[in-house]
């Protein structure tokens, strides 16, 4: 396959996981002393959770990624049905996130925020990981497809 031939979703892909992976990295050192372990732990420990999760990060980006393209991409994403992909991508993330929020505060109870983590009513999942995985898929997918050469700009071709 030549240049010229050459499918456009590989380097979106490429660049959207490079993306995800620096971003993910720089919020979870930065969140690090909203959650207790930033009291309590060394700064190997506090090293070893950002890399750590980090990862996870990872993990859960390439996982939703892949399903939201299964679901909604086709042949030609990511020219056509960027914003489903898209949308889908973040739902999938937020509500995983959410999930793991719970499982790993009130029920493992592996980690724990301070007084000083927002805090969403009802579903009483942080503030700050819930806008980590609505911020980074975004700013990561638009960053990532605004290089491709796109013949068609139509409102349906994005759809």
């Amino acid at each position: 396959m030549t240049a010229a031939t050459a499918p456009e979703w590989l380097p979106a892909l490429r660049r959207y996981i490079v993306f995800a992976a620096v971003a993910h990295l720089v919020w979870e050192f930065a969140h690090l002393p909203l959650y207790t372990i930033w009291l309590t732990g060394t700064a190997g420990e506090l090293a070893f959770a950002a890399i750590h999760c980090t990862g996870g990060d990872l993990l859960i980006t390439l996982s939703t990624t892949m399903l939201a393209l299964v679901l909604f991409g086709n042949a030609e994403w990511p020219r056509v049905r960027t914003r489903r992909v898209l949308a889908a991508a973040v739902v999938f993330g937020v509500s995983y996130t959410i999930f793991s929020e719970w499982l790993n505060i009130e029920v493992q109870q592996a980690w724990a925020y301070r007084d000083i983590m927002p805090v969403i009513p009802v579903i009483d999942a942080g503030l700050s990981p819930f806008l980590q995985w609505l911020v980074i898929p975004t700013a990561g997918y638009l960053w990532a497809i605004r290089r491709l050469p796109w013949q068609t700009s139509t409102k349906s071709a994005h759809g």
